[in-house]
C-alpha cells in the first residue's frame, strides 16, 4: 500500500509516497501534483544519477509540475528510500522493477521521464521491457556508448569519503573532488549542490547521502563495459520525444555519441549545456529551454 504525507518545499506541494520493492525494501519519491486538468496526461517521472536523490530536482520538478504531474524516484539505498540488505542489488535492472512496482501501484499506464546518468539508463531500460509504456524521455548526459574515462572517475570517488565538520567544509571538499564539473561554480553554487547530495547525521556531521555499498556492483568484474550492448534498449524508445542534454565538458557522454543517437532515433534531439561536464544539473539556461520545449511534444493523454 502506499503511504502519502503531504509537505510543502517552499514553491509548490509535494506529496511523500512510500512504496515496498518485491524484495521488501521500503522506497520513496515526492510526487508534484501538476495543475488542474493535467490528471489524464502522462506523468513526467524523474530518476537522479547514481549518487543523488530527490533534491536533485528540487528546482525542476516543481517548474515542469506547472505542466503536468511530476514523480522523483529515489533508488534503493540513496535520500529516503531504505538501504538494501543485499549490496548486489544495487544495479539498473532491480532499479526497473522498483519503479515498475511504484507505477503499477500507482495505476500509471502511460509516462515520460527524466533520467540523469543512472536514471537515463534505466529509462532506457524501461523502453525495452515496458513497450509502449513510455511516451517520451530526456536523457541527462548518458547514452548506449559511454567513455571509459569518465566511468573510471565515477569508480574512484563512488562509496568512498568521510565525514564534514560544518557545511561549509563539506562544500569545499565536494568541489575539490567536482571542481572540473562545473569548473564556475563559486562557493554558494558548491553549498546549494552539497545540500542537495549530503546529510546531517544525528553526531552533527556532514556525509553523502546513500549506502557506500552502492559502489559494490561497479568492483565486481564482469568482462568490461564494452561487453554489454545498451543501442537494442536505447533503439526501443523508438519515435517518442527524445531530448539528449550533454554536457560541453562531459567525460561520460561523448559528443560522437550524442551525434549517433540523433542519427538512430527521428524524435531525438541533442543540445549541449556548455561550460558544464557530467552531469548538468538542468537548472541551466540552456537545459531547462530545451526541457520545456520537449514538454511541449508530449502527448496530452
Amino acid at each position: 500500500m502506499v503511504q502519502q504525507d503531504v509537505k510543502q518545499d517552499g514553491r509548490r506541494d509535494w506529496s511523500d509516497q512510500y512504496w515496498w520493492s518485491h524484495d521488501g525494501v521500503r522506497l520513496h519519491a515526492r510526487v508534484y501534483a501538476g495543475p488542474e486538468g493535467s490528471a489524464k496526461a502522462p506523468p513526467v517521472l524523474c530518476m537522479p544519477g547514481l549518487a543523488r536523490n530527490a533534491r536533485d530536482f528540487e528546482a525542476l520538478a516543481p517548474h515542469v509540475a506547472q505542466y503536468r504531474k511530476v514523480i522523483v524516484i529515489e533508488f534503493r539505498g540513496r535520500g529516503e528510500s531504505a538501504y538494501a540488505k543485499d549490496p548486489m542489488t544495487y544495479v539498473p535492472l532491480t532499479y526497473v522493477q522498483d519503479v515498475v512496482a511504484l507505477l503499477d501501484e500507482l495505476e500509471i499506464a502511460q509516462f515520460a521521464a527524466i533520467g540523469t546518468s543512472l536514471g537515463g539508463l534505466v529509462a532506457m531500460l524501461m523502453a525495452a521491457t515496458m513497450p509502449g509504456r513510455l511516451v517520451g524521455a530526456v536523457l541527462n548526459d548518458v547514452g548506449p556508448q559511454l567513455e571509459t574515462a569518465g566511468l573510471d572517475r565515477i569508480r574512484d570517488y563512488i562509496g568512498a569519503g568521510g565525514s564534514q565538520p560544518t557545511w561549509m567544509h563539506a562544500a569545499r571538499a565536494f568541489a575539490e573532488l567536482n571542481g572540473s564539473v562545473y569548473p564556475a561554480y563559486g562557493i554558494h553554487d558548491w553549498l546549494r549542490l552539497t545540500k542537495r547530495t549530503h546529510r546531517l547525521t544525528p553526531e552533527g556531521r556532514i556525509v553523502t547521502d546513500y549506502d557506500k555499498q552502492i559502489a559494490a556492483p561497479l568492483r565486481v568484474p564482469n568482462g568490461g563495459d564494452a561487453g554489454v550492448d545498451l543501442w537494442p534498449a536505447y533503439r526501443a524508445l523508438g519515435d517518442v520525444p527524445l531530448l539528449i542534454l550533454r554536457g560541453a565538458l562531459s567525460d561520460i557522454l561523448s559528443r560522437p555519441a550524442g551525434e549517433r543517437m540523433v542519427a538512430e532515433l527521428s524524435g531525438a534531439r541533442l543540445v549541449e549545456v556548455p561550460g558544464v561536464g557530467h552531469a548538468p544539473t538542468m537548472d541551466e539556461t540552456e537545459a531547462r529551454a530545451a526541457i520545456d520545449a520537449w514538454v511541449a511534444e508530449l502527448p496530452q493523454t
